[in-house]
């Protein structure tokens, strides 16, 4: 399988992972800098973890190793704080297709 080429993923963004609630509000793991990614402005609906429609302005295609939960937080090129709405991991074993994780943001 082969994956995104990474002469595609021409920005580079922060995540923190989203790891659950506490009793003190959200946990989030380590950030990752640096990670290669596309990203889009959109403005899209899309449904959220819970089944709600919610807005999305921003699509992230990165390489199939990312690790992004929904409700991680993500720092856009632009600066940016977005929270990820919904992650989808694209694959096609034995098609020419290139493997990639796509993230929805709000």
């Amino acid at each position: 399988m082969t994956r995104v080429p990474g002469w595609l993923l021409r920005h580079r963004i922060a995540i923190e992972p989203y790891l659950g609630d506490s009793a003190y509000g959200p946990r989030y793991g380590d950030r990752v800098e640096n990670v290669p990614a596309l990203v889009v402005a959109v403005r899209k609906q899309v449904r959220d973890a819970e089944g709600r429609e919610v807005l999305a302005t921003a699509q992230i295609i990165a390489g199939p190793e990312l690790e992004c939960p929904p409700g991680s937080r993500i720092t856009l090129p632009d600066g940016r704080t977005a929270t990820a709405i919904s992650t989808a991991r694209h694959t096609a074993p034995g098609l020419p297709v290139p493997a990639s994780v796509e993230v929805m943001c709000e």
